[in-house]
């Protein structure tokens, strides 16, 4: 349910953008926030790229994810092509920043991945849920885009919504540090 949604320009690129920020509070009472920021005129067909927050990969800049390269590449195409971005607050697959924490220690001391330390660790190796993204990109108006992921949970999500999806992939090159994450990733479903 969304509780708040605020509305505003920012300078990106060099340029004036709005920006949508929604806040919205789950069932379990966490609190999101999470965030919408339109590149040009939004219209269906238009690029969509729905992120989760990855500390990690964002503040810290660890290339042992693919996530913070992706938001680059996203948010570089969205500049020349328009579109939108929506930024999920749901850290570490939707379990928080210490359930991802103690996931990287695991994958230290054991040589897990991130997925079988989820589960090591008793969690679903993915909670994230995208009803706040169906939620902005109707609020938008948008009844089809194209959907740069490889994430076939963000399809599905949206096409049980209503929304025509379009998948535009989004690959990262590999590095060595992030080459075992990107197999992991290829072995639960994501279209690597």
């Amino acid at each position: 349910m969304i509780a708040e949604s605020v509305t505003h320009d920012i300078s990106v690129d060099g340029r004036s953008a709005p920006v949508r920020i929604h806040s919205s509070f789950g069932e379990d009472s966490k609190f999101y926030s999470h965030a919408a920021v339109a590149y040009g005129e939004v219209r269906d067909d238009c690029l969509v790229r729905i992120h989760s927050r990855c500390m990690y990969s964002e503040v810290f800049d660890s290339r042992e994810c693919d996530c913070g390269w992706q938001l680059k590449t996203s948010r570089e195409l969205l500049t020349v092509q328009g579109g939108v971005l929506i930024y999920l607050d749901q850290e570490g697959r939707g379990a928080g920043l210490r359930a991802k924490a103690n996931a990287y220690l695991l994958n230290n001391q054991e040589g897990l991945d991130t997925f079988q330390a989820y589960e090591k660790l008793g969690l679903p190796s993915d909670l994230r849920e995208y009803a706040d993204a169906v939620r902005i990109l109707n609020g938008l108006g948008l009844t089809s885009v194209r959907l740069l992921t490889n994430n076939p949970d963000k399809i599905k999500a949206l096409e049980t919504a209503g929304i025509t999806v379009v998948r535009e992939p989004l690959q990262a090159p590999p590095t060595p540090a992030a080459t075992a994450y990107l197999q992991a990733k290829k072995r639960h479903g994501h279209l690597l």
